[in-house]
């Protein structure tokens, strides 16, 4: 029996749409999904056109609509799939391979980039599956994204040397001066990079584990990982972050900072929110000056975590009258309405060491907890502040100069270089 014969048997929807043989030298496969998508030929390009890894490669992408798709998708689609089979024609060698899924009529529940990736995502389960290959590399990757040509030799160079990796994020940069798109477009997408790369940071500054990027176009994962935190799930925006979220949680998780991937910064209504959406709100409500979490609730947040060993073992008396009553207002009446103390009493009477707590309690108090805390406290008690000044502050607090720097691509180039480092 091969590593994931159970997961493909209850887990997948659809049959194997692949038929070519498995090479065993196949380790990794990118998995794109595209939908009315009318660049997709040159993200094919950036991948074409980087340097072979020592293994072989494999391309997926999956042509998908739902069925309440229009007719303008529809043919977009079908546009798609006739200039891409012509390009792929020409475009394959011994070490990289490229196939073009098609499904149309996705049923309209779940129609959408969650669903698609997902079947991408099995699919290539299933290649590395007919060679038992559970630490094949399954990377996540977008119709609109182009990557430096390291790209598959770096991931390789990664996994290599972490063989029991779970997962890694891609360093990845928007561009941000060019001749594609407009100037606004360019200062959105500073303020809006400058946001994730201030979030991701600000929270591990406050002492979370589990902050890493989790972007879509930019993750790579086992086959193993991924089939025991059950697959893809099929959300139709925010799939990436859940997914990760519950990579990130089995540990030897990585960051990849030694090649780029490089996100479009293009307006989109394909999802409710995400970056496309966040450059449409943008251009639509002429922001200027972005404002997000404050950064005194990551300091308070901070304050919290830095005594999660004293929540160890106690009961509810201590907890409420010795330790809650000495952290911040925002973080106390968030725990008391979330009734925090039930889950703590949970883990506890499963924990026998201080180890098993940490790693029990900051899976309850997991990255989704920390966005419904910011949440709850921006809309009871912190007003949401500038990007650039919170950026700024964290920074000071990272013992980083930031006299003189006042835009949000000054402050990004410092970012990125700090991440990289």
């Amino acid at each position: 029996m091969a590593f994931a014969d159970k997961y493909l048997k209850k887990q997948r929807l659809y049959p194997d749409y692949i038929t070519d043989t498995v090479s065993d030298q196949l380790n990794i496969i990118v998995t794109i999904p595209c939908f009315n998508e009318p660049d997709l030929i040159p993200s094919l390009e950036a991948l074409w056109n980087c340097e072979r890894a020592n293994c072989l490669a494999e391309v997926i992408v999956i042509v998908n609509s739902g069925e309440l798709a229009s007719q303008d998708v529809l043919a977009q689609n079908e546009k798609t799939i006739a200039d891409v089979t012509v390009w792929m024609d020409s475009h394959q060698d011994e070490k990289l391979k490229f196939y073009l899924i098609h499904q149309p009529n996705l049923p309209k529940k779940f129609a959408g980039v969650g669903l698609a990736r997902k079947i991408a995502m099995d699919e290539a389960v299933s290649r590395f599956n007919k060679i038992d290959k559970p630490n094949g590399i399954i990377t996540g990757f977008d119709a609109d994204s182009g990557c430096d040509t390291s790209y598959f030799i770096e991931i390789e160079k990664l996994f290599n040397k972490y063989p029991k990796a779970n997962g890694a994020n891609i360093f990845y940069e928007h561009p941000l001066e060019g001749t594609e798109f407009e100037q606004p477009i360019y200062n959105a997408i500073a303020q809006y990079e400058l946001y994730l790369r201030y979030y991701m940071l600000a929270m591990r500054f406050a002492g979370h584990p589990h902050a890493y990027h989790t972007v879509g176009s930019s993750f790579a994962v086992s086959a193993n990982a991924y089939i025991k935190q059950g697959g893809m799930n099929r959300r139709q925006a925010g799939e990436d972050f859940y997914f990760l979220q519950k990579i990130i949680a089995l540990g030897k998780f990585y960051e990849l900072n030694t090649t780029r991937v490089i996100p479009s910064p293009r307006e989109s209504d394909r999802v409710p929110f995400g970056t496309g959406k966040a450059i449409s709100t943008f251009m639509d409500e002429g922001i200027i000056d972005y404002k997000t979490y404050n950064y005194s609730a990551f300091k308070d947040l901070k304050k919290f975590f830095d005594r999660v060993d004293d929540f160890f073992g106690v009961d509810y008396d201590t907890y409420l009258n010795k330790l809650i009553v000495g952290l911040p207002g925002p973080v106390r009446s968030y725990l008391k309405e979330d009734n925090f103390f039930e889950v703590l009493d949970e883990i506890n009477r499963n924990c026998s060491s201080i180890e098993s707590f940490r790693k029990k309690f900051f899976g309850a108090f997991n990255a989704f907890k920390v966005l419904k805390y910011m949440n709850n406290v921006h809309e009871e008690f912190i007003d949401e502040e500038s990007i650039v000044v919170c950026a700024k502050q964290l920074l000071v607090d990272l013992g980083i100069e930031t006299k003189g720097i006042y835009s949000a691509k000054e402050l990004l180039e410092i970012y990125r270089e700090y991440e990289k480092k």
